[in-house]
């Protein structure tokens, strides 16, 4: 009995309290919670739309910082680790961890839905065209990597430099010092458990509305939410299958698989689409994304009712979403970046991914435009059935389709069961081996969540998957404001320590020449 009390921490405890609450009250009353979480995320977009554009853009220009300072000399290990992975895997990794789902949902409905309603321009022209890439390529660009990067970056740090658990409420430690080991460290990995379920659980939603759009589209299976939750429960057992015998071979196959049929895909997508302009879309679109980063990064549009909404539905929900989703990932990254420098790391992270999300985002978004504009029927799809449509007026459509539906399910299984372990580790004392019965409790809330904000979101579905990852994120971002404040005070003491310095140091460099003529 007592062995068993060892299995799971009271943040375990306190967070399923929490998380069993919801799913309680969401199945009893779908609606009402579907009103309530849409009033308090649209209260939030109105009040702290300014807040979450800060904070974002605070946080990539301190990663930029970083990786120029001399903390960027520093490891993510003792000085004589190296990295456990090869450069190639660990960049693909840490691609295919941080977004997945959504590259594949939003990759033709996004640029296509700023096409029709652009930030500014008038829609439908040439320049609400160059808005949607531009906009694009800013919620998959460098803030929400910056944002998975700071946590991953504190994680890695407290956990394989100063051999901390591998807990969010450790890194704080070099500012709370052993009140961490407390109450205060209890809520802190309960924000950041709740904020996990959360974002995994809106990128599960997604999936599961993507695959029924698939086979509505394909074979006419109904598009309702029973076909959802019957979607959601055949994944749930293949992915609990997998967290309880613990194959995690098979999910590194599956992770490989992914990123195969993501470029298998993209190639296609690029070949059978306006290839020149996809090319020079691409090009001309990020040198226009970083000529306004900085206006955009800032701007909350208090004069201009049009962007102003539109910041509201688009910026501020993915803000929230990456927020929710920064545990979930950086705990995942901290772990496959040990022996890496914070600088290799820091531009790793951030132009990687970045410089892939803006291909993915011109072939698909520019194929989706371009095939709308000669089938109008595409515009008036709804998002989860759209990238079908699109494929239906390309050559070998049925593999394509094939393809995606396949890509989605991998997605979904591996993102469910990464998470499962990463909630368990949390809830476990930071161990890196959680009991069954952990995984599998987090496993079933994670379904449970996804298919009750499914529920709540009325016909729409996206409704409460966007109040949800916005409500989740308010607290968590004060979380990782600590860390990135705990994550400098520990590294630049460590920086100082060692002699650190843009410069060279005169009298050491001046030692070193006459030990050496």
């Amino acid at each position: 009995m007592k062995e068993k009390r060892k299995q799971f921490s009271n943040v375990f405890t306190y967070a399923t309290i929490v998380v069993g609450l919801l799913v309680l009250l969401g199945s009893v009353f779908p609606d009402q919670f579907g009103e309530t979480s849409g009033a308090i995320g649209n209260w939030i977009t109105e009040t702290f739309g300014w807040y979450y554009m800060t904070i974002f853009t605070l946080i990539l220009f301190f990663c930029i910082f970083l990786g120029l300072s001399p903390i960027g000399k520093l490891k993510l290990g003792k000085p004589n680790d190296t990295p456990e992975f090869k450069t190639i895997s660990w960049l693909t990794m840490l691609f295919s961890a941080g977004m997945g789902i959504g590259l594949v949902f939003y990759g033709s409905s996004e640029p296509i839905s700023h096409y029709l309603a652009p930030p500014t321009a008038e829609p439908e022209t040439k320049a609400a065209l160059a808005e949607a890439m531009r906009s694009t390529f800013m919620h998959y660009g460098f803030h929400p990597w910056a944002v998975y990067g700071i946590v991953a970056l504190s994680l890695a740090y407290s956990q394989f430099r100063k051999d901390e658990v591998g807990l969010i409420s450790k890194t704080l430690r070099p500012i709370l010092g052993d009140k961490v080991d407390g109450p205060i460290g209890n809520i802190v990995d309960v924000l950041s458990v709740f904020a996990t379920i959360i974002g995994v659980a809106v990128s599960l939603g997604v999936g599961a509305m993507q695959i029924n759009g698939g086979l509505n589209y394909l074979f006419g299976i109904p598009n309702n939410q029973l076909v959802q939750g019957m979607i959601i429960a055949i994944v749930t057992v293949l992915f609990l299958f997998s967290a309880w015998t613990g194959l995690s071979k098979g999910i590194q196959y599956l992770s490989n698989l992914n990123m195969i049929l993501a470029g298998l895909l993209f190639t296609a997508v690029l070949i059978l689409g306006p290839t020149l302009l996809i090319l020079n879309m691409a090009t001309s679109g990020t040198g226009d994304y970083l000529n306004t980063l900085l206006y955009n990064t800032f701007d909350v549009a208090p004069l201009n009712e049009q962007k102003h909404e539109w910041m509201q539905t688009w910026t501020i929900y993915y803000w929230g979403w990456w927020m929710s989703w920064s545990p979930f990932v950086g705990i995942f990254i901290a772990r496959i970046s040990r022996g890496r420098s914070i600088r290799e790391f820091v531009f790793a992270i951030l132009l990687v991914p970045t410089f892939v999300s803006i291909l993915w985002f011109s072939a698909f978004g520019l194929t989706g435009v371009e095939v709308g504009q000669n089938v109008p029927q595409i515009f008036e799809m709804s998002p989860e059935t759209q990238l079908f449509g699109i494929f239906n007026e390309l050559p070998i459509s049925i593999i394509l389709s094939a393809i995606t539906l396949l890509l989605i399910s991998s997605f979904f299984i591996t993102s469910a069961d990464s998470a499962t372990f990463v909630l368990g580790m949390q809830t476990a004392f930071g161990t890196l081996s959680p009991a069954n019965f952990v995984k599998i409790v987090w496993g079933l809330a994670l379904s449970a969540i996804a298919f009750v904000l499914l529920l709540a979101g009325g016909e729409t579905g996206l409704n409460a998957l966007q109040s949800a990852a916005i409500i989740s994120a308010l607290p968590f971002s004060v979380v990782v404001l600590m860390m990135t404040i705990a994550f400098y005070k520990d590294a630049n003491r460590e920086r100082k320590y060692l002699g650190l310095t843009i410069t060279p140091d005169k009298k050491r460099m001046k030692e070193y020449m006459e030990k050496n003529k």
